[in-house]
Parts: structure tokens; C-alpha cells; sequence
């Protein structure tokens, strides 16, 4: 297929399901084609996905690409948008620019010097970036030839910091062998937990609860192994302390909807504490709109598709949370097999789909014929499979069938996962069916990405939001 009858928009939205885990080439080419062949729609979705989306890689990527744009507009939006990232991804910009995009505009070295510039202005500001971003900060300054002011130059350069710095309190914590006095640095001076537990040898209950005051919601959501094998959640104070910070996570506007579940499943934690760390995903998720369509997901058991089912019992927790309309569950191999949850947590779906094991052949149409006969009407259907169908009834013929009987032409959205094919959504596309299609990727981190497209009456009224949200205009050039 070559490029013009490609839907780009479609394979854009798609790309933001995978996690590149920095290797940032994985999206490049599609963001370049995609700039290339609707610069408009694509300036306006980096910024939509700068507000709304929680893969980093593809906010820098996003950011790479305006800054590296031959429209004006796109420039200056990149330049507004890059003063907002914290140095260690302001880094990974400039070396996206240098190794995919080939340049490093004069412009957008502008935009790294108004960067320091700003920093260097507040000492305050600059050192406590200097402190958590130490190489990151060197790299900027040396990679662009960016000349630092006297203090920047001494901290990150000299390694002879001037008494009222950060980077010299850092050296006296690390002198001290008093909890108190430790303690008191940490408090004083907010000294970030990664920076302090490289300079103290142990970690005693004053100093981790030091540590915890000074800590950001997602700060402790970030290092919950850490704590945890520091011996954290052995002291009652100390938990309490860390327990208060999830709580607080639950409304922040500063956490990643997916990180609190990942962590949960990174330590090895009590059950109270793994349910809060469920419970901020489910609270950050809700946050990210509400489904008022009926919407029917269908999941596949079938042989080698233990992915389909993980990602099943995560969408079902997903979408219940945030469902104001019904939500019909159903795993299939060759027959349908309907799930039921007790309640809305991801919890309440892993003991729904318990006994639900991959095995059998597949007929993807055998869960929505079990939806006909029992008159369950939906406006959305999601489909997480490999598309791998060989046996009857087939789904899109079950679909025509379920269409004339409801008068209704539900969406379909399919959630590829594992070694895929095309073939329902070839079959569906053949009959006019509006079908949608996304690969995981295998990182749950971007499933709160489909809730746009799920919340949305259609997929035009994302893209339209989507196109209405403005570009940032870039102020005194």
C-alpha cells in the first residue's frame, strides 16, 4: 500500500499503544511520514498527546519532530513545549534531532540555551536540576557548546561547588554518620531520595521518613522496590508515611495512570498496599474520560494467547471503572465463555477470568452470536486476539447478522496482541464494518491510550479534538 492511501491518522493513533523504551527509531519513521504528508494534523496531535498521552518516548519524539519542522508554527509550539521537560528527556531531544532528524536547528538551540538560561537565573531552580540531572545537564551545555554561567560551570563542570549549593550540602550529608543531622539536611534542603540513598550508607527509619516528606506521589509510586528493600514498610511509622503519599496519588495530576500497577507488581508488597497501588491506576484512569456507549469485549483464549487474556482482565478493569453503560464480557476459544466480574478493580477481573486458560482453535464470531441470542445490544465492540480465526460462526458474518436483527452497526475495535494477522479485520472491511485496529506492543503502560477513542461518540470527534487543540505561541522571539 503506498503512502497516500494509507490512513495515517489511524497507524499515528497506533503507534502511541507501544512503549519504545527509548529506542526511539521504533516511531521515528512514522512521525516523519506523518509530518511530511499532514503537517497540520500532526502538530496538533503532539500537542494533544503532550496533555493527554503518558509514553515520555513519544512526547520527545513529538518534540523533536516541531522543533525540526520547516513551519514556523511547528517551531515555535517546540520550543515553548521543550522548556517544560526536565533535563535527562530535554537531552534525549537534542540527541533525537542530532541522530534522526540530521540538524540541530539554530532555533532549537535557542530553545536549550533558553532552557539553561532560566535555570541558571534561580539558583534554587538550578540546583536542584543540577542534582537530579547532573549528566544530563553536562551534556546539554557540552553537546551544544552552550557557555555556563560562573555557578553552572563550578557545580557541573569544576566539581567545586560553592557553599550554598545543593551539590555541596550532598557532600556533607554524605560526611555525616548522624541520622539526625542527616535527617535535617534532607528536610532542610529537600534533597531528592535517588540523589540521597547514593550518598548515605544506611538508611535508618528518621532518615527514611526524612526521605518520605520530601517526596512526590510519583516519586514514591517510582521507588516503591526501593523502600521496600530498604526495609521501608517494616516500620509502622514509615508505612503510614508512604501510605499517605499513595492516597494523595489517587488525584494528582502528576501520575502516570499505569506506573502505580506496574510497581505493585515490581515489589513484593502486602496486599493493602498492592490494592492502593491498584486503586491510584484505577483513580488516574477515570480521569481520563468516561464511556457512556455499551460496549462488548471479546477476548481470546484460544491456543498461545496467554497475552489476550492478560491484557483482557486489564481492559475489562479499565473500561468497567470508567463505564456509565454496560460492559458484556466474554473469552472464546470455539465457544463463548461469559465473565463476570464482582466488581470494577483489576483485582475483581484477574478473579473473574481465574480458570480461564488459552487453548482450543478460534471462532471470534462465536462470542458476539452468544450476544445476539441473548439481546445484548452494544455500540462498541473491542476484539483482543491475533486475528487468527478458523473456525465458524466467523465474526464478520455473525456481525452482519447482529447488525440487521438490533439495527445498530457497532464500532469495532481490535487489540492486536501477539503474533498477528489481518485477517477479521480484512473480512470487516470487505463489508463496510467501521473497524479500527491497534497493536500492543506488550506494555500496559499504554493502555489508557485507547480511553479517548473509547470515550469518544467516534473516532472523527477525537480527531477533532484532536485538531482544536491549540498550538502554544511562542512569546518575545
Amino acid at each position: 500500500m503506498n503512502a497516500a492511501e494509507r490512513d495515517l491518522r489511524l497507524e499515528m493513533l497506533n503507534s502511541l499503544l507501544t512503549t519504545p523504551h527509548r529506542k526511539l527509531e521504533d516511531v521515528a519513521e512514522l512521525h516523519q511520514l506523518m509530518v511530511e504528508l499532514d503537517p497540520i494534523f500532526y502538530g496538533h496531535l503532539g500537542v494533544w498527546y503532550s496533555k493527554n498521552g503518558d509514553v515520555r518516548d513519544h512526547k520527545e519524539v513529538f518534540v523533536g519532530h516541531l522543533l525540526t519542522s520547516p513551519l514556523t508554527a511547528h517551531r515555535d509550539a517546540g520550543f515553548v513545549m521543550l522548556q517544560e521537560f526536565p533535563p535527562y528527556q530535554v537531552g534525549r531531544i537534542v540527541d533525537f534531532m542530532k541522530q534522526h532528524r540530521g540538524k540541530v536547528p539554530r532555533s532549537s538551540r535557542t530553545a536549550v540555551t533558553q532552557y539553561l538560561r532560566d535555570r541558571e537565573k534561580n539558583a534554587k531552580f538550578f540546583d536542584r536540576a543540577a542534582l537530579r540531572n547532573r549528566s544530563a545537564m553536562k551534556h546539554l551545555y557540552a553537546s551544544l557548546h552552550i557557555k555556563p554561567s560562573d555557578r553552572a560551570d563550578a557545580v557541573l563542570f569544576k566539581n567545586n561547588p560553592p557553599q550554598d549549593s545543593l551539590a555541596y550540602l550532598l557532600k556533607q550529608l554524605a560526611k555525616s554518620t548522624n541520622p539526625a543531622e542527616q535527617a535535617a539536611l534532607i528536610v532542610e534542603h529537600n534533597i531528592p531520595y535517588p540523589i540521597a540513598v547514593g550518598a548515605i550508607k544506611q538508611l535508618t527509619p528518621t532518615v527514611l521518613v526524612a526521605l518520605i516528606n520530601s517526596m512526590s506521589a510519583q516519586e514514591v509510586i517510582n521507588n516503591m522496590k526501593s523502600l521496600q528493600a530498604r526495609g521501608a514498610m517494616e516500620h509502622p511509622d514509615v508505612k503510614a508515611l508512604i501510605e499517605g503519599k499513595l492516597q494523595k496519588a489517587q488525584t494528582s495530576d502528576r501520575v502516570s495512570a499505569y506506573k502505580a500497577r506496574v510497581a505493585a507488581d515490581a515489589a513484593n508488597l502486602d496486599a493493602a498496599t498492592t490494592a492502593q497501588l491498584e486503586q491510584i491506576t484505577n483513580e488516574q484512569v477515570k480521569k481520563r474520560g468516561k464511556i457512556s456507549k455499551p460496549t462488548g469485549l471479546l477476548v481470546d483464549k484460544s491456543g498461545s494467547m496467554d497475552s489476550a487474556i492478560a491484557v483482557g482482565k486489564r481492559l475489562a478493569a479499565m473500561i468497567s471503572g470508567i463505564s456509565e453503560a454496560e460492559l458484556y464480557v466474554y473469552a472464546f476459544d470455539t465457544m463463548p465463555y461469559p465473565v463476570t466480574a464482582q466488581g470494577a478493580e483489576l483485582s475483581d477481573w484477574e478473579r473473574a477470568f481465574d480458570g480461564i486458560k488459552a487453548g482450543g482453535g478460534t471462532s471470534v464470531g462465536c462470542a458476539l452470536e452468544a450476544m445476539r441470542r441473548k439481546k445484548q445490544v452494544v455500540d462498541q465492540i473491542i476484539l483482543v486476539t491475533d486475528e487468527g480465526e478458523n473456525g465458524h460462526p466467523y465474526f464478520a458474518d455473525v456481525y452482519q447478522t447482529y447488525s440487521r436483527e438490533f439495527a445498530v452497526m457497532p464500532n469495532v475495535i481490535i487489540v492486536r496482541v501477539g503474533s498477528s494477522c489481518n485477517w477479521v479485520e480484512t473480512q470487516l472491511k470487505q463489508k463496510q464494518v467501521p473497524v479500527e485496529t491497534f497493536t500492543f506492543g506488550g506494555d500496559y503502560y499504554s493502555l489508557p491510550n485507547l480511553v479517548p477513542l473509547l470515550s469518544r461518540p467516534s473516532r472523527l470527534d477525537l480527531l477533532m479534538e484532536i485538531l482544536d487543540t491549540p498550538l502554544p505561541v511562542r512569546q518575545n522571539k
